[in-house]
């Protein structure tokens, strides 16, 4: 809460000192503490990752979610269907890989960090997490060449339902 008013004040003051000399360096400085703001959120999130061990591909999402500041603690479970069962991800939203917070909330798939985070901000009531089914060719992690397969970002609900969350029809969408 405290951070949402930061911001909001943040972002004003440079309107409420328009006709200063020194506006351009308010501007900055502000601009400057915000996205400090925006990194003291990102550092505070972190993953347990659960993947095969072999599996190069989730490492390469690991290191697209560790570069945004998220950090992530890695597993190798034994049988990596039945701890998806234990988190009710539906096998119509699995991929190779699944993340989970310190809340509990489950991240499936090759989802881009900053989605991530846009749920984190604001979790619906009645989520359990987010799930980018299978493993889209230029999704992170999935990057192949300049090849990318736009693709669905779900957002997976307690009763085993889903609704759409993002649809990334762009690399730079990511």
């Amino acid at each position: 809460m405290k951070s949402k008013f930061l911001n909001v004040v943040l972002l004003a003051l440079p309107f409420l000192i328009v006709g200063c000399g020194e506006s351009k360096t308010v501007i900055q400085a502000a601009v400057t503490k915000t996205e400090e703001t925006r990194q003291i959120t990102k550092n505070s999130t972190s993953l347990t990752v659960y993947k095969s061990a072999t599996c190069g591909c989730c490492q390469k999402w690991i290191d697209h979610v560790e570069e945004t500041g998220i950090k992530v603690n890695i597993e190798h479970p034994d049988d990596l269907s039945a701890l998806k069962d234990r988190l009710n991800i539906g096998k119509q939203y699995r991929s190779c890989h699944t993340g989970v917070t310190e809340n509990g909330y489950v991240f499936e798939g090759h989802i881009p960090a900053r989605y991530i985070q846009q749920f984190l901000n604001n979790p619906p009531a009645d989520a359990i997490g987010l799930s980018v089914p299978g493993m889209p060719v230029g999704s992170p992690g999935m990057e192949f060449k300049e090849k990318f397969m736009p693709y669905q970002i779900h957002l997976l609900k307690k009763d085993g339902t889903s609704e759409l969350f993002a649809l990334v029809d762009d690399p730079s969408q990511q």
